[in-house]
Formats: C-alpha cells, sequence, structure tokens
C-alpha cells in the first residue's frame, strides 16, 4: 500500500520549491500582476487530477501478483525509494501548474511616465501602394541605417525612404502625439496617436509593400480615417502629414469631403508628393552578371489635388524628389505649427512569464531524472 502521508508532504514542499524563486525575486510584482492569456489559467483544475494521476493513481496501474499469504513481504523493502515513489507524480503536477502560469502571460504594469509639455497631434498617412516600389535617390547616410537592402547594388525604394524618414521623425519627437495611417486600395490605422515611440518606431519598421491590397490608391479614405483619429484631440495644432506618389484611384470617400472633414475638427493637411514626374524607375529582377535591373514605368499623379487638400485646409504642399528633400518636408510642417500643453502619461510593460517558466522547466528535468536513475524501475 503507497504510503499517502506522504503525498501531502511532499505537495508542499515541492511547491515551495516551485514558488521560491518567483517569491525571492518578484513576489510583489507577480502578486500584482495581469494576465494577459488568463484563458489558460483553467488549466490549473487540472493539476489535481495530474496530482492523483501520478500518486494513488500510479499504484492502480502498477501490475500486481496475488499471493495467500503476507508473511513472504511482511519485512520486504522499506527503505528510501518506497517514501519517494510518489515524488515524481507530484514534481510534474507541480510543473504542470508553474508552466499553466508562464502560458497565461503575468505582465507587470510598471509606473506610468508624466508628461506635461507643449505638443502636436499628428498623424502620418502612408502610402503604400504599388507604385511606392519605384526606386529613390539621395538618401542621407544617418537615414541609411533604417533601411536594409535584399542584395548589393538595390536602390531604396519610395517606401523605404518614406519608412526611413518617418523613424527618423519619430526618433527626434519628445512630446508630440503622433499616429500613423497606411492605405493602398484601402486604409488602416497603424496606431492612434501616442507617446510610445518605441511602439510606433518597431510598428513602421515592420510595413512591406503587399502587407496590404497594393492595388489602388485610396487617399480620400485615408485622410478622411486620419481625420477620424483626431476628432477627440484638445490639442491647438493638429496635422495630418499625407505621403503619396499618386493619384486617389480608390476608396469611398472622396479626397475633397476628406478636406472638408478635416476643416470640421480643425486639422491641417500637409501633403507631401513623393517623386517629380510620373516616370520612375522600378526594379526589374537581375541581369546575367546579378545586377539588379531597372526599368522605366508610368505612375499617374496629381499635384494639382494635392495642392488643392492642403490649401482647403490651411495647410502646405511639399514635392519631395528624394529623400533628403521629404526629412526638410517634415521639418517645415512642425515649424508651421503652434504647440499646445498635453498630458499625457506612457505605460511600459514587463513580461513575468519567465519567473514561472524556469522552475518549471526545472522541474521537470528534476522528475526525469528521479526516474532514470533514483526511482528506475525494472520490468
Amino acid at each position: 500500500m503507497a504510503p499517502t502521508l506522504t503525498v501531502p508532504a511532499f505537495v508542499v514542499v515541492v511547491g515551495s520549491i516551485g514558488l521560491v524563486y518567483p517569491a525571492l525575486t518578484r513576489g510583489d510584482e507577480l502578486l500584482r500582476a495581469r494576465y494577459e492569456g488568463r484563458y489558460f489559467l483553467f488549466g490549473l483544475l487540472l493539476v489535481p487530477l495530474l496530482l492523483w494521476r501520478g500518486t494513488w493513481g500510479e499504484d492502480r496501474r502498477i501490475p500486481r501478483l496475488r499471493l495467500g499469504t503476507l508473511s513472504p513481504i511482511a519485512s520486504g523493502p522499506s527503505g528510501l525509494r518506497v517514501w519517494l515513489r510518489d515524488l515524481p507524480g507530484v514534481v510534474r503536477a507541480v510543473a504542470f501548474g508553474l508552466l499553466v502560469l508562464a502560458l497565461a502571460r503575468p505582465v507587470n504594469t510598471l509606473r506610468p511616465q508624466a508628461t506635461d509639455e507643449e505638443g502636436i497631434d499628428i498623424i502620418v498617412v502612408l502610402d503604400m501602394s504599388g507604385s511606392m516600389r519605384a526606386a529613390m535617390t539621395n538618401v542621407p547616410e544617418d537615414l541609411a541605417r533604417y533601411i536594409t537592402l535584399p542584395a548589393r547594388g538595390v536602390r531604396p525604394t519610395r517606401l523605404d525612404a518614406a519608412k526611413a524618414v518617418i523613424r527618423d521623425f519619430i526618433s527626434r519627437r519628445k512630446s508630440d502625439r503622433i499616429g500613423v495611417v497606411v492605405f493602398g486600395q484601402s486604409a488602416y490605422v497603424l496606431s492612434p496617436p501616442t507617446l510610445d515611440y518605441h511602439l510606433l518606431d518597431a510598428l513602421v519598421g515592420r510595413m512591406e509593400l503587399n502587407l496590404i491590397d497594393p492595388g489602388g490608391t485610396a487617399i480620400g479614405d485615408a485622410v478622411g480615417v486620419a481625420v477620424a483619429r483626431l476628432r477627440k484631440s484638445s490639442a491647438k495644432s493638429k496635422a495630418v502629414i499625407l505621403l503619396t506618389d499618386g493619384d486617389n484611384n480608390g476608396g469611398r470617400i472622396s479626397p475633397e469631403y476628406s478636406a472638408h472633414l478635416a476643416n470640421v475638427v480643425g486639422a491641417k493637411l500637409f501633403t507631401v508628393q513623393i517623386g517629380q514626374g510620373e516616370m520612375a524607375e522600378v526594379q526589374d529582377g537581375f541581369d546575367l552578371f546579378g545586377q539588379p535591373r531597372y526599368v522605366p514605368m508610368h505612375f499617374p499623379v496629381n499635384p494639382k489635388l494635392l495642392e488643392e487638400l492642403a490649401k482647403k485646409t490651411g495647410g502646405a504642399t511639399y514635392v519631395a524628389t528624394d529623400a533628403q528633400a521629404l526629412r526638410a518636408s517634415f521639418h517645415d510642417v512642425l515649424d508651421r505649427l503652434e504647440k499646445t500643453k498635453l498630458e499625457a502619461s506612457v505605460a511600459h510593460y514587463e513580461e513575468l512569464y519567465g519567473f514561472f517558466l524556469l522552475p518549471g522547466v526545472l522541474l521537470l528535468a528534476a522528475d526525469a531524472l528521479l526516474r532514470a536513475l533514483v526511482l528506475r524501475r525494472f520490468p
């Protein structure tokens, strides 16, 4: 018969060992933690079942030999191995519970960093239509660090240059709330206005052609979505910076109506035309020597429309033939806007799942060692 009194003792001892590392390192934070995957916590209901199966239930699965009398085994083995035979089942159950807690993703909210500075609310609207794959020239060295080219000799695309300028723009901000809208055939909010520049930089850096439908240029929809994100802004200056290299040929809202919406919420629209003419070079594979091959392609532009949109909202229009001019356009926009005092806070989060994952994995390793070395069974 199994020494049942050892099972509760093992649970207390092994459970304490498994929790000593989290308790000593981040005890207070773990008690206040928010579990992002809280539905995984239902897995803790399986811990008692695993405990029973690994201890008392183990006895039922062991083959038995029927004897007419107990005298032959009355003085049978009673050493340490007999008293430890329930330990692996307890170790596995506790390890499972710790791994469930790790899967539930405990997160600690760090103290918010309060800010009370002058700033502007800005939405950057980035064109990700097919024409943005055209090659761009004159990328300064300090912007080139944001660009990773697939092969030697390949020139940055217009999208590469635009992303680099936006990321550089974000890195120089201290108190301006910035949001990003991307568009092709449709428009999507990449981020609402925020002071979390680290998050913005990461999101913009991940944008690539074909992540959204590049088959159109929905300028009206994109500006409308951006304006909607500014309608509740309390800032004195609200700006939408539109980066595009094409004409409006998609979407449900006309650019003119989106400019009207911008006037309603008091936002100025600044338009930046990327590229000067309708002809641009696009990479078309590689030649026999492994060098990138470029072919001229026709992309319709409508500078008159961009100028009209900016004029209607009190903004300005720019033509950026290269990355340097594109960056200058951003800085000129800031010089035209009046800053206002903003009150906001940025909360940072710390993942704590590792403090449960490590002891859980170590207990699984201990279970394997116990079974292989100390409590090994022979047929």
